[in-house]
C-alpha cells in the first residue's frame, strides 16, 4: 500500500513538472521568435522561479544614456560584492559606449525587488582567418552575488547567450574564445563546445586517474589538436584584442600551450587567484590540466578556442539545461532534426554566404 501511494506521488509530482513546463512554452515561442527578427537582441526571459533574464546585445548602440548608465551602475553593483570598489577598470566597467557596443550583456535580476544578482558579459572580436573577416564571440565576465551561489544559474550565464546567437545566425558553427584560471570553467568549456584547444588528452586523463602522471610539459597533448585556424586566431586575438579580456602589452603567449603568462597587468589584476581558491571542477582531470599547465603565482591565463556548433547545442542541451524541461526537450529534438535532415540543405541553398568550400555568388561572405 505505501508503495502504491508513493507512486502516485511520483506520477502526480511528474505531471505537475510537465504542466508547469507546459505553462512556461507560450513564453519560450515568443522569446524565440523575439530572438529571429531583431538585428540586435534584447529579449526578456523569466529562466527561473522570482528571476528575470535579459540578453542585451550591443547595448553601446542601442540604449539611451540613461539606461546605459543604468546597466553598467548594475554591472558594478554585482562586481562590488565580490571585488573592491573600482578595482575592474577594462571592458564594460569603464561605461565608454565604444566597448559596449561590442558587447551581449546577460543580466540576472530578482523579479520581486529588481535587484540585479548576476551577469555574463561577452564580447564580439573582428579577427582575420585564411584571408577573410570572421567574428569570434568571447565567453566574457561572469559574476554572481555571493548570496545567491548554488542556485544553479550557471546554464544561463555561461552558455544560454551562445546558444540564442547561434541560432539566430542559422545555425552556423560560430568560434568562441574563452580565458581563464579557474578549472570549474576550463573545464565547462572543454565539455560544452566543440574543437577546444587546449584541452586534456585521453593519456592525460588515465595518468590522472591512475596517479601515474609524470610532471614533464613535453608529455602533455591536447584532445583537440591545435590546427593552423586555432593559431590564426589565436595570434590575431592576442595582437589586437588584449584589452577585451583585460591583459596588458607586456604579458606575454606560449603559442604551442596557448598559456598567457603574467596576464593580470591589464586592468583585471583585481580577479587573480590562487589554484586553492580558484573553484575547481567536478572532473579531477580539469584541475590537474590548469595545476600543471599554469603558474598561479605568476599569475598565468588559459586562453580557449572551439566552436559552438549543432553538437555543442546538443551536449548544452543535455547537460546543462535543467532536466525535466519540457521546452528544453523540446529545442533538443528540434535540434537533432536539424542536425540529420535539414540544415545542409537549408545551408547549401543559401546563395549569400560560404557554405564549406562553396563560395557566395556577390563578395566574400561570412
Amino acid at each position: 500500500m505505501t508503495s502504491f501511494w508513493s507512486g502516485n506521488s511520483a506520477i502526480r509530482h511528474s505531471l505537475g513538472q510537465v504542466r508547469a513546463a507546459a505553462g512556461r512554452l507560450p513564453n519560450q515561442v515568443a522569446f524565440w521568435l523575439k530572438a529571429f527578427s531583431q538585428e540586435n537582441i534584447d529579449l526578456t526571459l523569466r529562466t527561473h522561479t522570482g528571476l528575470q533574464t535579459r540578453i542585451i546585445e550591443s547595448p553601446g548602440l542601442t540604449l539611451s544614456q540613461p539606461d546605459l548608465d543604468a546597466l553598467v551602475a548594475d554591472l558594478r553593483s554585482i562586481a562590488g560584492k565580490t571585488l573592491p570598489a573600482g578595482s575592474l577598470t577594462y571592458g564594460i566597467f569603464s561605461g565608454e559606449r565604444e566597448r559596449l557596443s561590442r558587447a551581449i550583456v546577460t543580466l540576472i535580476r530578482e523579479e520581486a525587488t529588481g535587484r540585479p544578482i548576476a551577469f555574463n558579459a561577452l564580447s564580439v572580436m573582428d579577427v582575420e582567418l585564411d584571408g577573410e573577416p570572421q567574428q569570434v564571440t568571447h565567453l566574457g565576465l561572469v559574476m554572481v552575488d555571493p548570496d545567491v551561489q548554488g542556485q544553479g544559474l550557471s546554464w544561463v550565464l555561461y552558455g544560454l547567450t551562445t546558444l540564442v546567437l547561434f541560432a539566430r545566425d542559422g545555425l552556423r558553427p560560430k568560434w568562441i574564445s574563452n580565458v581563464t584560471q579557474v578549472p570549474a570553467v576550463f573545464g565547462m568549456v572543454c565539455d560544452t563546445f566543440s574543437d577546444v584547444f587546449p584541452s586534456p588528452d585521453k593519456a592525460f586523463s588515465s595518468e590522472v586517474a591512475t596517479g601515474s602522471r609524470q610532471e614533464n610539459a613535453s608529455n602533455q597533448k591536447s584532445a583537440a589538436r591545435q590546427s593552423f585556424a586555432h593559431l590564426q586566431l589565436a595570434r590575431g586575438i592576442m595582437r589586437d584584442h588584449r584589452a577585451v579580456f583585460g591583459v596588458g602589452n607586456e604579458a606575454g603567449f606560449d603559442e604551442a600551450r596557448f598559456v598567457i603568462t603574467d596576464a593580470y597587468t591589464g586592468g583585471s589584476d583585481a580577479l587573480k587567484k590562487s589554484y586553492d581558491v580558484a573553484p575547481k571542477h567536478r572532473d579531477e582531470q580539469y584541475n590537474a590540466f590548469c595545476k600543471h599547465e599554469l603558474d598561479y603565482g605568476r599569475g598565468d591565463d588559459v586562453l580557449q578556442l572551439g566552436r559552438i556548433d549543432l553538437a555543442g547545442a546538443r551536449r548544452y542541451l543535455q547537460r546543462e539545461v535543467p532536466a525535466g524541461s519540457l521546452p528544453s526537450l523540446l529545442a533538443a529534438s528540434a535540434v537533432l532534426a536539424l542536425q540529420r535532415l535539414v540544415l545542409p540543405v537549408f545551408h547549401w541553398m543559401d546563395d549569400t554566404r560560404a557554405f564549406g568550400t562553396l563560395r557566395p555568388r556577390n563578395g566574400s561572405g561570412r
